[in-house]
Parts: structure tokens; C-alpha cells; sequence
């Protein structure tokens, strides 16, 4: 690099002001030098990372595979081809008793593009969208992003981070312009009972306030029969709801970049126009691949539910023999969330960040730290891998934790 192009680099005003609002994302973060590590032969027991360790199901690839041989590879509409709208709006009506149309649905690259385009077109500068305590990593940076205010609610972790109608409606303010609602939750694996749900649901369409529903993880439900809930069953509100939805976590589709947003047709018209000035239409034969996932038996997504119960009881056990440590039972999602505090102030451990760094460079264990989401005290683990790397991870920890003791 020349002088004078470092010169101009160095330059106060070379960046935008938003890019200056937003950091890069903690887990992101965490994978790459998990990648690092890894790329010098370093064994990881790798939590990091939220995403199924199950392969995508055969019969979803042998869709996209169909798709390219049959030179189904052009452009598409922005919003998506009519056929996989209907297949999200049909696979919605089914489960929870909705009844979107099709433009009122846009496919999308990904859940999070459907959940930054709807910030976007929402949130205006000086607005305020309220946020629960835990909460995913970009849901900070995209409202900042857009010039507005997270405003955020805590929730206790006593009560299993169980967010009230009570607590949301004493943060509406005036500017209050949307809540995000996710459930359940990334990271605590929490879920909103569908009485919280709904009320919280009816004092934002009685206070004129959008709900941004994260559904991310709705598939992925252990109470009870483990059938999956939607705040959109309440169907009496819709104008007041936007469903923020993916087949990233429940169909094992974490690269395929398959999302959407379901919603009233204006706003979703006028998520498609800000899809049309950025990526235009996402991958068409992944839209195609969307159509068999929706469309086909869902037999795979029960299975890979059990699964994670299976794995997150076997986690759950693990921790419970390590003294200090305690951690709130998921109820839905691949996360836990446990307070490693009890080791605060313990041989140069005195956050969750600098415990989570020394159990990447010390144990090889990744994980990322609660900050990143939030709170303080907490370490999230995906336990999305395989029973043997939970096993192995869990002896370190072990190994790790006694030594600060």
C-alpha cells in the first residue's frame, strides 16, 4: 500500500457512520479463529458455531440437484418463485392456523436477511425497538444499523429467562417502534408460554407497534409433545406481526441461505424493494430445494428434535459434575447457557470473555462468551455436535475449571 493510500485510510471520515454503529458478530468471531486453530492441527472440541451437525436430508439436496440439471438456474422474482412462497405459506397455515397469500410472503437469503430487511424498512432513526435479555448477537447491531435504539429488557434468570408481558410494556415508550420476540431463544433455549406470547402480542397491536417474531427455532420445541407454537396464530393481529422465519435450523440448511418473512402486504412489498437494491432474488435452485423441505414429509425434523433433546440432557448431566457451575434447562433450540461466575476473580478469570478466550487457548473448548449476548456471567455451548465431542469437551472443562479453583 502506498503512502498516500494508507494516508487516506487513516482518515476520519473514510467510513460511513453506519458501519461505525455495528460490530462484527461474536460468533462469527469465535469460528474464524476456532478455523484457525483448527488449520494448525489443534484438536477442538468446537460449541461455537450454531448450527446442525445433521446432514441436509437426501431427498431436500436431490431437489436442488433436479433443479440445476433441469437448467433451473435464471433469475426467479425477488420475492421468489410463486410456487415456494405458497409452499412457506401453506407449511405455516398447517402447523399454527395461519392464512398468508403469497405476496404477502418474499423468500429471502437466509433468516437473518429477512430479519435485517424488515429492520430496515421499519425502523426509522430515533426509533426505539424493545429487545428480551438474552438475546441474539445482531439484533444490536441491525437496529443500530438502521439508526434505531435497542431498548433492552432483562429477564431473571431464576425464572428461566421467562419474558412477561408486564416487563415488555413497561419499556414502551413514545419512539417504541417494533419488539423482537424469539422463542424459543437463541442463546438460553428459553420459550415464551404462548399466554405471554399472545398478550404481549395484543398490547403491541393496541399500542400500534410491530412485532418482529424470530422463528428461527420454533421447530426445535422440547415442552410437552414438542409441538412448535407461533406468536402468528394470533391471527386477529396480523397487521400488527411479521414472521421472520428460516429452514436453516429445522431442515439442517444452515449454508443453503433459505429464508423468509411473512407479513402484511406492505410491508412485505416493501421488504422485497430493498431485496430488489441488494440481492435481488436468492439462489434458485435452493428455492426449489425449499419447496421439497416444506412441501415433502417431515419426519426428519422430529427426528433431529429428538436428537437434540437427547444431546442436550447428555450436556446438561455433564455440567451438573462441575462444582460452581449451574445452568437453566433449554426448552427448546441446540443452546445452553450456563453462569460460570462462581469463577470470576480466580487466577486472572474474571469475566465470561477472558474464561471463554482461556478455554479456547487452554482446553481447545469454543464456546462464546455471554457479553455477546447480553449478560455477563454466561458461556454458550452448542451442543448441535456429536455425543463424543460433548463427552470430550466436558473432560476438559472438567480438567479446565478444577485448575482455577
Amino acid at each position: 500500500m502506498s503512502a498516500a493510500a494508507a494516508e487516506v485510510l487513516s482518515g476520519t471520515k473514510i467510513f460511513s457512520d453506519r458501519i461505525n454503529r455495528i460490530e462484527v458478530s461474536a460468533t462469527m468471531a469465535i469460528t474464524a479463529e476456532a478455523l484457525r486453530l483448527k488449520s494448525t492441527g489443534i484438536d477442538l472440541a468446537d460449541f461455537g458455531a450454531g448450527e446442525p451437525h445433521f446432514a441436509t436430508p437426501q431427498h431436500i439436496k436431490q431437489a436442488a440437484i433436479d433443479a440445476i440439471e433441469k437448467n433451473l438456474t435464471k433469475y426467479t422474482a425477488v420475492a421468489g418463485i410463486p410456487e415456494v412462497r405458497k409452499a412457506i405459506c401453506a407449511r405455516h397455515a398447517a402447523d399454527f392456523g395461519t392464512d398468508y397469500k403469497i405476496d404477502e410472503c418474499c423468500f429471502a437469503t437466509g433468516g437473518k436477511q429477512a430479519l435485517f430487511n424488515a429492520i430496515e424498512v421499519l425502523v426509522d432513526h430515533g426509533d426505539e425497538v424493545i429487545v428480551p435479555v438474552p438475546y441474539w448477537v445482531s439484533y444490536k447491531d441491525i437496529i443500530q444499523f438502521a439508526g434505531g435504539t435497542p431498548v433492552f429488557v432483562k429477564t431473571d434468570e431464576a425464572q428461566d429467562f421467562r419474558l412477561t408481558a408486564a416487563a415488555v410494556e413497561a419499556a414502551i415508550t413514545e419512539r417504541t417502534r417494533c419488539i423482537i420476540l424469539n422463542s424459543p431463544t437463541n442463546p438460553a433455549g428459553s420459550i415464551i408460554p404462548a399466554a405471554d406470547m399472545e398478550s404481549i402480542i395484543r398490547l403491541a397491536h393496541r399500542r400500534g407497534i410491530v412485532v418482529l417474531l424470530d422463528e428461527c427455532y420454533n421447530y426445535l420445541n422440547f415442552e410437552g409433545e414438542g409441538k412448535p407454537t407461533s406468536g402468528g396464530s394470533v391471527t386477529d393481529c396480523r397487521d400488527s406481526i411479521v414472521i421472520c422465519g428460516t429452514l436453516s435450523k429445522t431442515y439442517a440448511m444452515t449454508g443453503w441461505r433459505a429464508g423468509f418473512a411473512l407479513g402484511p402486504k406492505p410491508i412485505i412489498a416493501a421488504i422485497s424493494k430493498l431485496q430488489s437494491q441488494s440481492t435481488s432474488n436468492a439462489s434458485t435452485p435452493v428455492q426449489y430445494a425449499a419447496i421439497a423441505a416444506l412441501n415433502g414429509s417431515q419426519d426428519c425434523v422430529e427426528e433431529m428434535r429428538k436428537g437434540y433433546v437427547e444431546l442436550r440432557d447428555r450436556i446438561l448431566a455433564g455440567f451438573k459434575t462441575i462444582p460452581g457451575i449451574t445452568c437453566t434447562v433449554p426448552q427448546g433450540a441446540f443452546y445452553v447457557y450456563p453462569n460460570v461466575s462462581a469463577y470470576f476473580d480466580k487466577k486472572d478469570a474474571s469475566t465470561a470473555s477472558q474464561i471463554a478466550s482461556r478455554l479456547l487457548s487452554e482446553a481447545h473448548v469454543v464456546c462464546v462468551p455471554g457479553e455477546a449476548f447480553g449478560t455477563e456471567e454466561h458461556l454458550r455451548f452448542s451442543y448441535a455436535t456429536s455425543a463424543d465431542v460433548i463427552d470430550k469437551g466436558l473432560e476438559r472443562m472438567r480438567t479446565f475449571f478444577g485448575g482455577l479453583v
